[in-house]
């Protein structure tokens, strides 16, 4: 476990981080919530300080007083045993507290925090702080995405950042990787970091399968798109084909054809769509129909893991075929904590990897990402495999 002073610094650097993520945002971008999925910059701020503040100062600070009590209901997400909140829908009518108050709130519990763990940084706090920095490093990643949806719906479609490349090229040539049949080892099993969904280590058994040692890219995801791959129910799920047909889907997220050719927003604004870097911003469903098309699959999140070694990873999470449930041996976390997983595996799909957002130290290659087969607001990219 992390000693006193390397914790405080990474709680430090974790605060630090999440702020400047926010930086570029004027003060009207923080409120803004133009669906379910994406909540406000203010939010994320607001939520990641009530974490630490009510999983551990107001538990193990003695006569701690909440900067305001009024802000457990604003900022819990979706923790059930630790009381009422404000409905995921209504987080964008939150026009009070203001940003400047929010802020105020995060330096209180920040200092408050690190004064504490100067002298009480022993292993049950410091695993808490973990927790929580991790914790906050997803909602990093949360807000890169989040703001890019708020951003790239405004109709200037407005920069956000003119030095951030989002699109990065895979260099090496095109190849098969071969994975022989056999029993495999699958999860989490070293002393560093993981969330409990990563936990219980099992075998697996895999027959022989090929793995693609790049990601799909746009110019052949274009290919799908020219073929009339979105009006050809035959590479669909119904489900995916019903989604298709009620939001009138035609081609990935934040692509836009303009004077016969195809754009792409990104965090520097509306640019030329890059052939050659990985398609993303695409549903379950769309990955699912790309490969029927190309009469390939994606891989499970089991030949993800076994064959992670052989390919470079973590431009784009990756959809798998996998759903999200328990490893055999999953057990959840005692008290509100259990609530963090567990209790979200069903109708999801497994995706694996990392992204160009995904924070620094976050990434692992056992990390199990989920997220329900429509949504593609995230960094999500195809990777094929085949018999």
């Amino acid at each position: 476990m992390l000693i006193a002073n390397e914790i405080i610094v990474k709680f430090l650097q974790t605060r630090q981080a999440t702020e400047e993520i926010c930086a570029p945002l004027t003060q009207e971008d923080y409120v803004v919530q133009p669906t379910v999925d994406v909540s406000p910059p203010k939010w994320h701020l607001g939520h990641t300080t009530w974490f630490f503040e009510e999983f551990i100062l107001k538990k193990y600070v003695e006569n701690y007083k909440e900067f305001d009590p009024q802000f457990s209901f604003l900022f819990n997400s979706y923790y059930e045993s630790m009381g009422e909140r404000v409905l995921r829908t209504n987080r964008g009518n939150l026009t009070r507290p203001s940003v400047e108050e929010v802020y105020r709130y995060r330096d209180y519990v920040t200092n408050h925090l690190s004064e504490f763990l100067d002298d009480h940084a022993n292993d049950e706090i410091a695993k808490l702080i973990t927790i929580g920095i991790h914790h906050e490093k997803q909602h990093q990643e949360l807000l890169f995405t989040d703001i890019k949806y708020i951003l790239g719906n405004n109709p200037l479609l407005p920069h956000f950042s003119e030095t951030f490349e989002e699109n990065l090229i895979e260099k090496q040539k095109s190849k098969w990787i071969k994975i022989p049949e056999g029993i495999y080892e699958i999860g989490h099993a070293t002393t560093d970091f993981c969330f409990d969904n990563e936990l219980g280590k099992h075998k697996v058994f895999l027959h022989k399968y090929k793995i693609s040692n790049k990601l799909v890219t746009n110019a052949e995801y274009l290919e799908f798109i020219e073929d009339g791959g979105y009006s050809n129910f035959a590479y669909w799920h119904a489900e995916g084909w019903d989604w298709v047909q009620q939001n009138a889907i035609k081609n990935p997220l934040y692509w836009h054809f303009i004077d016969n050719e195809w754009h792409q927003y990104t965090f520097k604004g509306l640019k030329p769509l890059d052939l050659e870097a990985p398609v993303t911003h695409i549903s379950y469903y769309e990955a699912f129909a790309y490969a029927e098309w190309r009469g390939l699959r994606l891989p499970t999140e089991f030949e993800w893991e076994v064959a992670q070694d052989y390919f470079d990873w973590g431009k784009r999470w990756e959809w798998t075929e996998s759903a999200y449930v328990p490893y055999p041996f999953y057990k959840k976390e005692p008290g509100a904590l259990g609530e963090y997983n567990g209790k979200f595996m069903v109708n999801q799909k497994v995706l694996r990897g990392a992204s160009v957002v995904t924070s620094k130290d976050h990434s692992r290659y056992t990390y199990r990402n989920f997220f329900h087969p429509h949504l593609r607001w995230q960094f999500t990219g195809i990777r094929l495999a085949k018999r």
